[in-house]
Formats: C-alpha cells, sequence, structure tokens
C-alpha cells in the first residue's frame, strides 16, 4: 500500500507535551465502527464483560538517551536493542562522525565502543560493563528517552520519571514506554479486577525504532526493526481458554497486540513466546488473538497508524482520526487514548 494513504494533518498544539493531570482523567473515543463515543478512560470498565482477559506489557523503561563524546565530537546515543552481555544496538546522532573502533566516553563513567555501523543512524556498542554494573552506570549518566516529538520543544525533568512509566511496570529493557498503559491506575486497576475481568501480563522491551518515519513510498519496503518479547506458557493457556469459552482479549497498547500476534498461530492458538519479532502489521492483515484494542492516538505515515487501520478498518481510522482532531483530543505518548473493536467482528 502507498504510504500517502496514511497522512493526515495534524495541529502542532494537539501534540500533548505533559500527560493528564489524572491518568485516567484523559479523554477516551470509543470506536465501534461508524460509532464514535467520546467519553474518559475511567469509563473504560463499562466496556468490559466478565470472563474477558486484558493483555498488559509489563515492560520498564530505562534511562536509555546518552550524551557523549568521542575525541571532541559531541554525540548522542539513544539505546534501542539489548544485544547481551553489554552490547546494546543504538542511534547515533551525529553518526556520521563515527567509525568502528571508535570509543565514547559518558563523563566518567561509562564508554563504549563502536563495533558495527549499520543503515539510517544505527551502530552496535559494547559497553566497558555489563549486567547491574551497566544499569546503574545508565541511572547515573542516561535520561528518560521521551520521544522525539516531545524532547524537541522541551527538556526532560524529574517529573517524567514518574509519567514515562505505567504503575505496574516490573521488567527492565525498553527504550520506549507502552503508552497506552500510562493511563492506568491502581484504583482503575482494582475496578477492572472487580468486573470480574481477567488481567495478565506480557513483555516486550519497546525500542526507539518505534518513533522512526516511514521514509519508503510503499508498505512493502518499510523494515521494521525488531523487538525482544516474552508469553510465558501460563499466559498463553489463559488466553486459550478465554477465547475457547467465548470470552474476548483485550490488547492495552500495540505493543501487546503486536506481541500476541506474533505468537499465534493461524488457527488462533497462542503459543509460549521468548524471541524477536519485527511483525508489520497493514490493512489486509487477518487478526489471530486480539478482539479490541486500547491505544493512544499516533504519528501520520506511522506503522501504528497502518496498524489500528489494518485493526478497526481504514475508512473508520480515518474518520475516527478526523472526529479526534477535530474535537480537540491530544495525540502521542502523553495524549488521550482510544478503545478500538475489530473491524470483522462488529
Amino acid at each position: 500500500m502507498k504510504v500517502d494513504l496514511f497522512d493526515f494533518e495534524l495541529p502542532r498544539e494537539l501534540i500533548a507535551l505533559r500527560p493528564a493531570a489524572h491518568r485516567d482523567g484523559a479523554r477516551f473515543l470509543v470506536v465501534q465502527g461508524s460509532e464514535l463515543s467520546d467519553r474518559r478512560v475511567a469509563d473504560l470498565v463499562d466496556y468490559l464483560r466478565p470472563g474477558d482477559v486484558m493483555i498488559f506489557n509489563d515492560t520498564r523503561v530505562i534511562p536509555a538517551r546518552l550524551t557523549g563524546k568521542r575525541r571532541d565530537a559531541k554525540i548522542q546515543i539513544t539505546l534501542h536493542m539489548n544485544a547481551g552481555e553489554g552490547r546494546w544496538k543504538a542511534f547515533a546522532k551525529p553518526a556520521k562522525k563515527l567509525k568502528q573502533g571508535d570509543v565514547i566516553n559518558f563523563r566518567d563513567r561509562l564508554s563504549a565502543e563502536v563495533i558495527e555501523k549499520g543503515e539510517a543512524g544505527e551502530v552496535t556498542l559494547q559497553f566497558d560493563r555489563q549486567g547491574a554494573d551497566l544499569r546503574a552506570a545508565l541511572d547515573e549518566v542516561g535520561v528518560m528517552p521521551l520521544p522525539p516529538y516531545i524532547a524537541s520543544q522541551r527538556p526532560v525533568d524529574e517529573q517524567d520519571l514518574a509519567d514515562y512509566q505505567t504503575v505496574y511496570s516490573e521488567k527492565d529493557g525498553a527504550v520506549a514506554a507502552p503508552t497506552a498503559g500510562l493511563h492506568f491506575t491502581d484504583e482503575l486497576l482494582a475496578r477492572i479486577d472487580e468486573a470480574g475481568v481477567e488481567r495478565l501480563t506480557v513483555t516486550l522491551h519497546v525500542g526507539a525504532g518505534t518513533f522512526l518515519p516511514v521514509k519508503a513510498e510503499d508498505t512493502e519496503q518499510h523494515k521494521m526493526h525488531a523487538e525482544w518479547g516474552e508469553i510465558t506458557p501460563q499466559v498463553a493457556d489463559r488466553i486459550n481458554e478465554a477465547h475457547a469459552r467465548g470470552n474476548r482479549v483485550i490488547a492495552v497498547g500495540t505493543t501487546s497486540l503486536r506481541l500476541l500476534e506474533s505468537a499465534t498461530d493461524e488457527q488462533g492458538s497462542t503459543h509460549p513466546f521468548s524471541a524477536d519479532t519485527d511483525i508489520f502489521i497493514t490493512p489486509g492483515y487477518k487478526f489471530r488473538c486480539v478482539d479490541v484494542l486500547m491505544t493512544n492516538f499516533h504519528l501520520p505515515r506511522s506503522t501504528l497508524f497502518m496498524l489500528v487501520s489494518a485493526f478497526a478498518g481504514y475508512d473508520t481510522m480515518k474518520g475516527a482520526y478526523a472526529h479526534a482532531i477535530s474535537e480537540g483530543y491530544r495525540f502521542y505518548s502523553y495524549g488521550d487514548s482510544s478503545l478500538l473493536f475489530r473491524e470483522d467482528q462488529i
């Protein structure tokens, strides 16, 4: 498909630079085919049924944006995928100043060698420490990796340490938040439990590649960056049991959806998963696992707007986004949210 089909005009003032004052107080556009309802995230429970399962991504964002020096040149690094043993894939700016073998120093606390250069500013770094030592060093020299459309308009501050993390995050490794989950509070989670809905967690360590623009003219020419994810045997079993009894699987965020679809076969059976996924979902994709999707509002021409168009229908999402813009919904990571029902199930 032509990428231009997924373009739209978004007023700059609708890009949220801070989240709603109360996480579950954000606006919530419910999209059920052509029917649009303007609600609040706190109203989510109204759309849940006893026996449904909700899937949350429990990844935790690390301070993955670093500023260092290669000799006298200032280099900004954004980590995006852990390759193990102190090795990370990263985006470097300006990458043209780096070559294989260069060492980047991050204050006196940490250094990394460029062991490989890729395309589009990607490098592979070997840090001088690993494991808990590397994690502690990142806490000292790194900052929270806010998306470029926020970080370019204001500096990262202490408030972002809390705001850009879900209340249920557990497993270090993401360099971008699973932003649909930012709307949940402990009180809302308790109400979901009271509604008889089962909450399950999976892990997908979101990479910075999620923010890369689609530069190709056709979706078939775009290459997704891989991200590591895990679904335990117990969670896979509970998902299959829910579908077997006629209940729905509700994904909180596109990250949860992408992982679930990666682990589900053509017969609709979800399997344990522990691997990288680079699944790219565009209109025409046949969904195997997820029935309902909660997600924020996405960038024009982005892989995520393509995904929601595949899920709820291209024309439906064009109309929903036009409505959201006209009604002043706030977009992107700190913005408002939506609840989408699968096109083939309405």
